[in-house]
């Protein structure tokens, strides 16, 4: 069987977007579509600071209705689509998280009302995009034309290979030429130790990373041989580079370490400004060889 998608929704615009990717990436994939909508059901008997509003039957109805009108909107874009509705009880980010271990994706808006209130970065999206068993999109502002390639920032670490196979993944699905985007600063560190030279000639170095970028590209290629592929190495900082690389993006793909309580500056700078849905892939960490 098929892994679904979930996607969260309160009523927003922002999740009312997210709910349209969502629906195109279902029938994409061929995937059931799992709608969601979280909420705060206090026990008047359990004492919870601060403490939710209240919670009765005319809640729970316009929480069902929530649903029902987030599931026309699916089937009237693609009636034979499989879709299902669940109300969520508890705190947004744990409780997708934890219906989200055999899904294949999440999907969510970059802002929220109700069970997704204050749905920022720093919020229920910084939250579920670190504690997530699978890839986050965040849906931000759409883009008045579709995007013309999938971008992914590419490390050239041995721990980016989930990443990868994602992005590539969905550059093969959505017929678009892959642009991997290898920002650096700095010469890296080659070995545990390594001090990184004051002065250092910026076009060498620049030679040294775009060797090492296609040398961890160089296997996908011939996984992916319908996927045009566009390396690209910047001097700058990965979190300038990607956003500047996601005004002619359909999705921005970044990796973040697995089991980190906190997103890296390059995620949450990409998250706040980028001009594409961003899709969060943890990795595990390891050193880059």
């Amino acid at each position: 069987m098929t892994a679904p998608i979930i996607v969260g929704v309160d009523g927003s615009t922002p999740s009312l977007q997210a709910l349209t990717w969502a629906t195109r990436e279902a029938t994409l994939r061929k995937a059931p579509l799992r709608v969601v909508h979280a909420a705060l059901r206090w026990a008047y008997d359990v004492p919870l600071v601060p403490q939710p509003g209240h919670w009765g039957p005319a809640e729970e109805a316009a929480c069902e209705e929530l649903l029902h009108r987030a599931a026309e909107q699916v089937r009237s874009h693609d009636p034979a689509l499989k879709v299902t509705t669940e109300i969520l009880d508890g705190n947004a980010a744990e409780a997708i998280a934890a219906v989200a271990e055999n899904a294949q994706l999440v999907v969510v808006g970059h802002r929220g009302l109700g069970g997704f209130a204050g749905l920022l970065l720093g919020s229920v999206s910084h939250d579920l995009a670190a504690r997530s068993p699978c890839p986050v999109v965040i849906v931000n502002q759409p883009h008045t034309t579709r995007g013309s390639e999938i971008v992914v920032g590419a490390t050239g670490r041995a721990d980016q290979d989930p990443v990868l196979e994602f992005a590539f993944g969905e550059a093969s699905l959505h017929r678009r030429p892959l642009r991997a985007v290898h920002a650096w600063t700095h010469p890296a560190s080659r070995a545990p130790g390594d001090m990184q030279p004051l002065v250092y000639d910026v076009e060498d170095v620049g030679d040294e990373e775009a060797r090492l970028l296609a040398e961890s590209l160089g296997g996908w290629r011939e996984r992916f041989p319908d996927v045009p592929l566009i390396e690209q190495v910047v001097h700058k900082h990965p979190a300038k580079a990607l956003i500047d690389a996601s005004e002619t993006a359909e999705l921005v793909v970044v990796g973040a370490r697995d089991r980190a309580m906190f997103l890296n500056s390059t995620v949450r700078a990409l998250l706040h400004h980028a001009r594409a849905p961003v899709a969060v892939h943890r990795t595990s960490h390891a050193p880059r060889s």
